[in-house]
């Protein structure tokens, strides 16, 4: 009955009173990361949502857009700044996300959507992933974050679709709150202490390394 008739109004329900009553911090983080960062301000980035409908997330820039003598982006450890690393630590940069939550491309709490490249690579059980809309948060993120293997995290996510529930929800939300605070869980993609995905999916595949699989 949650899963059906109640969790998507509820999402957008909170996240409409979320919107509102963050605003003002929204507005000092928007001028923050134009002074820092430049512009844009938002960050929009295909993702894969329900059902793997891909959609536009919107985040806060984290990111110069610094690029070596051939006009190449540099790596993103190389391009995140302190600053960007604090929006990251604080999640921050994720405030936007509301309003995909309102336009009905995301729950307040769901696997977390990954890139749209990743989409070829799944196995059927990690596509279950997909059957629910994406969140803000999830239970992957209250246990570890993105500190967590992908081997943890899609095992998270599987177990959070066969058991959705209104209590299960709430305790995710609330247990997200004390990580966020607490910054725990938090490395930074493309430095030593996250696994790229295809590397991943070649050591699950016995692959020698991940770029048959990009």
């Amino acid at each position: 009955m949650y899963r059906k008739y109640f969790k998507r109004p509820l999402d957008f329900i909170m996240a409409l009173v979320g919107l509102i009553v963050l605003s003002p911090v929204m507005l000092v983080v928007a001028i923050l990361v134009r002074i820092k960062l430049g512009s844009p301000v938002i960050f929009k980035q295909p993702r894969p949502g329900l059902n793997e409908k891909v959609f536009a997330l919107y985040k806060f820039r984290t990111m110069t857009d610094e690029r070596d003598e051939n006009g190449a982006l540099l790596p993103d450890a190389q391009r995140l700044t302190p600053f960007g690393k604090w929006l990251r630590s604080t999640s921050l940069d994720e405030l936007p996300e509301l309003w995909n939550i309102i336009r009905g491309d995301m729950s307040l709490v769901g696997p977390r959507p990954l890139a749209v490249e990743y989409l070829p690579y799944y196995t059927e059980t990690e596509r279950i992933r997909h059957t629910v809309r994406p969140g803000l948060t999830g239970l992957a993120q209250v246990n570890g974050r993105n500190a967590v293997s992908w081997e943890e995290r899609f095992r998270y996510d599987v177990s959070y679709v066969e058991s959705i529930s209104f209590v299960g929800d709430i305790r995710i939300l609330l247990r997200t709150i004390s990580r966020v605070i607490g910054r725990e869980g938090v490395l930074v993609r493309g430095t030593a202490g996250v696994e790229d995905f295809h590397a991943y999916r070649a050591r699950q595949t016995g692959g020698a390394n991940g770029e048959s699989y990009r």
